[in-house]
């Protein structure tokens, strides 16, 4: 026997059922708080979010991390015009303030930059000499072939006087 249910012309986002589930519980306020993550880059347009991020909220104090303190002074300036543009995204009053921290504004979607790695060079003579006389009193081989390996690694992605 099938049931008559009404039927929604589309799913509900799991964003609105965990918002139901946890009405009412510190969740969520905290899920509440965490849009703010989603609608940075349409609240303060895309010159700003390219030099200042979102990095915590406590207790209605948002810490929002900026890329230098010319930009820092900036935003300090505009602090009451970004708080009403992200209350206003969110529908109510989550945020009280806004604290500024100089740093390096990571973005959440942005892809971890790759390490180079310097090139390596072969050692010169007086230098692997220079690591023999370092690890000769080592009397455990396997620490000193680790010390060995690491200073020469050193060594070698120093450049030399010549280059």
């Amino acid at each position: 026997m099938a049931r008559d249910r009404k039927r929604k012309g589309r799913p509900t986002p799991v964003g609105e059922l965990l918002a139901t589930a946890l009405q009412g519980t510190p969740a969520a306020q905290r899920l509440r708080e965490a849009e703010i993550w989603r609608i940075w880059d349409e609240a303060v347009g895309p010159q700003i979010a390219s030099r200042a991020q979102p990095a915590a909220i406590r207790s209605g104090v948002l810490t929002v991390t900026v890329a230098s303190a010319p930009w820092l002074q900036q935003l300090n300036f505009l602090k009451a015009d970004l708080r009403g543009k992200l209350n206003a995204l969110l529908g109510e009053p989550l945020i009280q303030d806004i604290f500024l921290k100089s740093g390096n504004p990571a973005r959440p979607d942005a892809p971890a930059a790759p390490r180079r790695r310097r090139r390596q060079r072969r050692l010169t003579p007086e230098e692997t000499a220079q690591i023999d006389r370092a690890t000769a009193e080592l009397n455990d081989p396997v620490v000193r072939d680790a010390f060995a390996a690491l200073f020469a690694r050193h060594l070698a992605s120093e450049p030399t006087g010549d280059e």
